[in-house]
């Protein structure tokens, strides 16, 4: 029998995040000593309260299924925490409620973007935003940012791709891969821009890290800066990074209520409700104390603080400091070029095959990310790991001739 895959299927790409955790997991299995820098979760546990609430879900029998687009218990918990946070009143109409922000992000895509359509995405980006809009026939215009730019997307690189054809951009900040984010100042520009240049183009502003933010710095949504803007941006969130529950698959969108019809659609005809439990424990993390919010977010600004300041201190190597999320995009690209004994670097998947390779460290390439000279180093990882890591990285570019 010969199988013939739907033509859609060519346009898909394995996650390199995935791909990347699942190789070092397997030299792991084999006794290998591997330091992995791939993981895109946060490696705290959900609060026990969070996992109290979905055990006495379960003995309340809350187990069968839900409205397609969430209970309205959760859409209350993201429009009480919407509000209080950004100052943004949506109603339940205005929300719903799907199996991570990955799956919201695919809804709108599938929802929005159709053939002869553009939509704008900053490089770096995150790894899934080129694959699901080409699977819908749209086509991703990439503005690429400098890191002497902190990674942001400038107006005027705005002014210049938006067209009769764009159809959206998609903002994520804090940012996975660099971690930068906007502040109110910048998103007023960008907006400003928006609103002049293509009076029916959408902001899908994906805000899963919003939380986790550093030195001070306050969370400001796009949707918050203008009635405008607000009528005109997807928001995007998710308690996967907040309440470290990536794997309890609870993401959501506010926005335009006829948008969030169809997504609701859509979402009857594939997945359904999200799974009755984990909502449950999403209302508990969203209205419960959130102290472990707090103590998780300075744990990660103590590793960042350590792993730029050594990554800085390598010869070669420079290394933006991220506003927020929980990565590292340090730039390689003077190592390209060098060899270690037959193998040459020649761009930044080289790089990482090098350190998986030779040195057991597990790191993702930037190519996936638009930025081929960059690599992406989380810092989800004990502070242990974080300097036997970056002592063998050290090791492997002194290693290059």
């Amino acid at each position: 029998m010969v199988i013939k895959f739907a033509k859609r299927t060519e346009l898909l790409k394995p996650s390199p995040t995935l791909a990347i955790t699942a190789k070092a997991n397997a030299l792991k299995a084999q006794g290998v000593d591997i330091i992995g820098f791939g993981a895109g979760e946060p490696d705290f546990d959900t609060p026990e309260h969070v996992k109290e609430a979905a055990i006495e879900a379960m003995k309340k029998g809350y187990t069968k299924y839900t409205p397609v687009g969430g209970i309205n218990e959760l859409k209350d918990a993201i429009i009480e925490k919407t509000l209080n946070d950004f100052g943004l009143k949506y109603d339940r109409n205005e929300v719903i409620v799907s199996v991570g922000a990955k799956h919201s992000l695919y809804n709108i895509a599938m929802a929005l973007f159709e053939e002869g359509d553009e939509v704008i995405i900053p490089a770096p980006y995150w790894v899934s935003y080129i694959d699901q809009i080409n699977l819908t026939g749209a086509v991703p215009r990439i503005i690429e940012t400098r890191e002497e730019d902190e990674f942001k997307v400038k107006p005027e690189q705005l002014e210049e791709v938006i067209n009769e054809r764009t159809k959206a951009i998609i903002l994520n900040y804090p940012s996975n891969p660099t971690g930068a984010t906007y502040s109110k100042e910048e998103l007023e520009k960008l907006g400003e821009v928006i609103l002049r240049k293509n009076p029916n183009m959408w902001v899908i502003s994906d805000e899963v890290y919003e939380k986790i933010l550093f030195d001070g710095r306050k969370h400001v949504s796009i949707a918050s800066i203008s009635p405008e803007l607000r009528e005109r941006t997807l928001h995007v969130n998710a308690v996967s990074k907040t309440y470290s529950m990536t794997g309890w698959r609870i993401g959501w969108v506010c926005g335009n209520k006829e948008i969030v019809r169809v997504m609701t659609d859509l979402q009857s005809q594939s997945t359904s409700n999200p799974t009755s439990i984990a909502q449950w424990a999403a209302v508990s993390a969203l209205k419960g104390p959130q102290d472990k919010v707090f103590e998780m977010v300075r744990a990660f600004e103590e590793r960042r603080n350590y792993i730029v300041g050594r990554l800085n201190s390598i010869p070669g190597v420079t290394c933006f400091n991220p506003h927020g999320a929980f990565y590292v995009f340090p730039n390689f690209s003077k190592c390209y070029g060098k060899r270690y004994k037959d193998k040459v670097i020649n761009n930044s998947l080289d790089f990482a095959a090098y350190l998986l390779e030779e040195f057991k460290v597990a790191i993702v390439p930037g190519e996936a990310f638009g930025d081929d000279r960059c690599a992406r180093l989380s810092f989800a990882t004990s502070m242990e790991n974080i300097k036997k890591g970056l002592d063998r990285i050290e090791e492997a570019i002194k290693a290059l001739e």
